[in-house]
């Protein structure tokens, strides 16, 4: 891996424990902070809004060269979890959560800029799959780490951890990204033309719907597992690890496999399987072993597609690449937002915990159909 690509996949796994580590570590904050645990949920939500605010940022930041809007945003990333860390009360907290979720959606659709200009020839989705792969390690051996930091010594810990690594990752990029020139600034205007054409809105319309029809049943992974699966609340822990696991083979297979057979096609294939796993899920979620197996399977699914989509964005978005690449971050931590709402209608009626999974079905069927067409006609 070339230095630079190195760099990049370190800032989205810094990102990445930022991101899901509050899932882990939810009831200790809840705790500590004397909040309820829906209370303490909303340090979820605070994230996914700031995503889709600094997202769109980036339309002021244009003009600058990648790597110095880089080094600013994991600047931010390191403020937002620092204070975190030393957080007195609930509501500096979710202002941290907030702040903490402002370079996501940037770093992502700055850094995939980056990665496609310094790949060699024809191999643009690898590197973008390689930036990306900090987010699936992040949860393999980041978000664990944390959470078992966090339950033998103090909710902070997660958050002193995230913000030493954006320190790192604010060395290494300053150290090893090329400086790559600033793309052409051609106005305000010029940065939304790609979005007359149906090419980018399909692309956005599929990582929503499919990233909402997974979450659907991700968000309700541990009570599947737990009261349909029968397996124990000590060994959730290490089925995630298998979650987490299944995501970094879904992104080192769409690496390799992603240019050689076209990413819309492969992601077409992704999401179609996802579908289907879901579907098995809901039918077969009473042996624990399989529905294990299957979880496997829609994470590896989940984070081969994301690098695909990502790479098509910045090459169907001319004159707007940093926003298009933004664009696929604030439809994925929306589509996270619609999935687990409507996986949690069922629940909340009385239905089992495998209904979700059932929800999800249309959704990710939908995400497919979305691709399938961008495949057929733009690709």
């Amino acid at each position: 891996m070339k230095k630079g690509l190195f760099a990049l996949a370190l800032g989205t796994f810094t990102l990445g424990i930022a991101e899901f580590i509050i899932e882990g570590i939810l009831t200790d904050v809840a705790h500590n902070m004397g909040v309820s645990i829906p209370q303490a949920g909303h340090l979820i939500s605070i994230y996914a809004l700031g995503v889709c605010a600094g997202a769109f940022s980036l339309i002021f930041m244009h003009k600058y060269r990648p790597r110095n809007i880089l080094l600013f945003l994991s600047s931010l990333i390191a403020l937002g979890s620092a204070i975190a860390t030393i957080s007195p009360s609930y509501g500096l907290l979710l202002c941290a959560r907030f702040v903490q979720g402002l370079p996501h959606g940037a770093l992502f659709g700055t850094g995939a800029i980056v990665a496609v200009k310094i790949a060699d020839k024809g191999k643009g989705t690898k590197a973008v799959a390689m930036m990306c792969a900090g987010m699936p390690f992040a949860n393999l051996i980041g978000v664990p780490l944390g959470t078992f930091l966090s339950h033998i010594i103090s909710w902070r810990m997660p958050f002193a951890m995230s913000t030493v690594m954006a320190l790192v990752t604010l060395y290494m990029i300053y150290r090893w990204v090329p400086d790559v020139e600033a793309l052409p600034n051609n106005g305000m205007k010029a940065q939304f033309r790609f979005m007359r054409s149906p090419a980018p809105w399909l692309i956005i319309a599929a990582t929503f719907l499919g990233n909402g029809g997974i979450l659907c049943w991700f968000s309700y992974i541990s009570p599947l597992l737990q009261v349909n699966g029968g397996f124990s609340a000590a060994s959730i822990s290490l089925l995630m690890i298998l979650a987490g696991l299944g995501m970094v083979v879904g992104n080192q297979v769409s690496a390799f496999v992603a240019d050689r057979i076209q990413p819309g096609r492969f992601t077409f294939y992704l999401q179609l399987i996802a579908a289907l796993a879901l579907l098995a899920t809901f039918f077969l979620s009473s042996n624990g072993y399989i529905s294990a197996i299957l979880m496997f399977g829609i994470c590896a699914c989940l984070f081969g597609i994301g690098s695909p989509e990502q790479y098509h964005i910045v090459k169907h978005s001319e004159g707007g690449e940093m926003l298009g690449g933004c664009c696929i971050q604030a439809a994925f931590n929306l589509g996270n937002a619609l999935g687990a709402f409507l996986g949690g209608i069922p629940v909340s009626i009385g239905l089992g915990y495998n209904y979700p999974a059932l929800m999800g079905v249309p959704m990710a069927l939908a995400g497919a159909i979305c691709l399938l067409i961008f495949h057929k006609k733009y690709e």
